[in-house]
């Protein structure tokens, strides 16, 4: 018996429908997420220079099957202290192809995902998933099995991958072309390696395969009644007793080794709401839903890196810290996380950082030297302008003592922009007043 679901009617002829217009779509995607060049050292810049040529070749390689990808360039970036994750970046041109492909593939696939799938589908973000989850908690599923699969994208068996798409897939020009990706290789300090299992965390059509491969999991635990919600390879399954959530992490072990794959010892777990447990870059407990602290450990590194004590303070300094202050925000400060004063601590240790910049040293009495109406003629903006007050999205009041902040009208982005040294400290004409709460020194 097959693993997989083989369709009654397959997809045939796909390559046909490699296009130069398709191509066109697929680069101006890849453009729109910028990234490095691979191994071939061709940027996108360049491989726009001659755009028309290298389509018009790429479509034919694609179509008569003489298409090979580059290897992938490695790079680590940090996961955790002492831990690295690789990454495997491929050049432009490859992903352009992953590109193609992933579009053609995608329509056949989307139809047959579980509605608990929340990662890497149009319409769907991680805010859905986390308030999928709270929904259930409040439905009486408080007792949760916290799963992670032990380096999912790294051991995933390309033969499983290859027969979850081949059930849907008839054309054997696409099925390939995926295996060509798969087998592309990495380069590692100027040495090349085979890979003879997993998908490249970095190429553009691994969130995609991932997803078709897991969702062999949701319909087994769905097929169960099990309650759960999935984020790529982030899942847990809530339910209404230990006895449940045992009977789950049994499934889900022996469902994961059909397919290859195994369940972190150290990292899986099952508790409960009142005990907490972390999802998506969210502590969540029956008490309280705010950042994990190795969320907020990647922001303070992110913050230390652009406030070197050593560097200028000027206005490009704004620009940046409002970046990162914009886009924290802006996924942590949903309706129902409760980390004000979390967000309140950072902000002061953000200004902290930015006097230390301006005085090139630390003491507490610079405070009164940089006072925070100074900090609004600069405009740098504060995380807890974000959060929501009583139930009320920011920039429904405003406080007496607020810091005031640049808030769009009825939106979480605050304007922020910086424009020739100059400050525009309320956004366009008739933009709300950003409640700030009352913020420290």
């Amino acid at each position: 018996m097959a693993m997989f679901p083989i369709a009654k009617q397959k997809a045939h002829s796909l390559t046909g429908r490699i296009t130069l217009p398709l191509l066109h779509s697929a680069f101006k995607a890849v453009k729109r997420n910028r990234g490095a060049a691979g191994i071939d050292r061709v940027s996108i810049g360049m491989f726009e220079a001659n755009l028309v040529e290298n389509l018009q070749a790429l479509e034919r390689q694609l179509k008569d099957g003489s298409f090979w990808p580059f290897p992938l360039r490695r790079k680590y970036i940090d996961k955790e202290p002492g831990k690295f994750r690789p990454l495997g970046i491929p050049a432009v041109r490859d992903r352009v192809a992953q590109e193609v492909i992933r579009r053609l593939l995608h329509p056949i696939f989307e139809r047959l995902f579980h509605d608990a799938s929340f990662g890497f589908r149009p319409g769907r973000n991680c805010h859905q998933a986390l308030h999928k989850v709270l929904e259930l908690h409040e439905a009486g599923f408080r007792v949760v099995l916290d799963s992670d699969i032990k380096g999912f994208f790294d051991n995933l068996p390309h033969k499983v991958i290859l027969e979850a798409v081949a059930a849907q897939v008839a054309d054997g020009n696409i099925l390939r072309l995926i295996e060509k990706f798969l087998r592309a290789g990495v380069m590692e300090d100027g040495v090349f390696k085979p890979t003879t299992v997993g998908t490249p965390q970095g190429g553009v059509i691994s969130p995609l395969l991932a997803n078709i491969v897991l969702n062999h999991l949701d319909w087994h635990l769905h097929g169960l009644g099990f309650r759960f919600a999935r984020y790529a390879d982030d899942f847990v399954v809530l339910c209404e007793s230990n006895a449940k959530a045992e009977e789950a992490l049994t499934l889900v072990s022996h469902t994961l080794a059909l397919l290859g794959l195994s369940l972190s010892q150290e990292k899986t777990r099952i508790t409960t709401y009142g005990k907490g447990y972390t999802f998506l870059g969210f502590e969540l407990s029956s008490r309280s839903r705010r950042m994990r602290g190795k969320s907020k450990r990647k922001l303070r590194d992110k913050i230390e890196a652009l406030t070197v004590r050593s560097h200028n303070l000027d206005a490009q300094v704004i620009v940046k810290l409002n970046q990162v202050i914009r886009g924290t925000a802006g996924y942590f400060a949903t309706h129902w996380f409760t980390g004000r004063t979390v967000f309140r601590d950072l902000d002061s240790w953000i200004r902290r950082r930015v006097r230390c910049m301006k005085f090139k040293r630390f003491r507490y009495h610079d405070n009164r030297r940089m006072r925070l109406k100074q900090f609004q003629r600069l405009g740098l903006l504060s995380l807890e302008s974000f959060c929501w007050s009583r139930g009320r999205p920011p920039g429904h009041t405003m406080s007496k003592n607020a810091a005031r902040t640049p808030q769009g009208r009825g939106t979480l982005c605050p304007n922020g922009a910086v424009d020739g040294g100059t400050v525009d400290l309320w956004g366009s004409p008739g933009a709300r007043k950003g409640h700030a709460g009352k913020c420290r020194e």
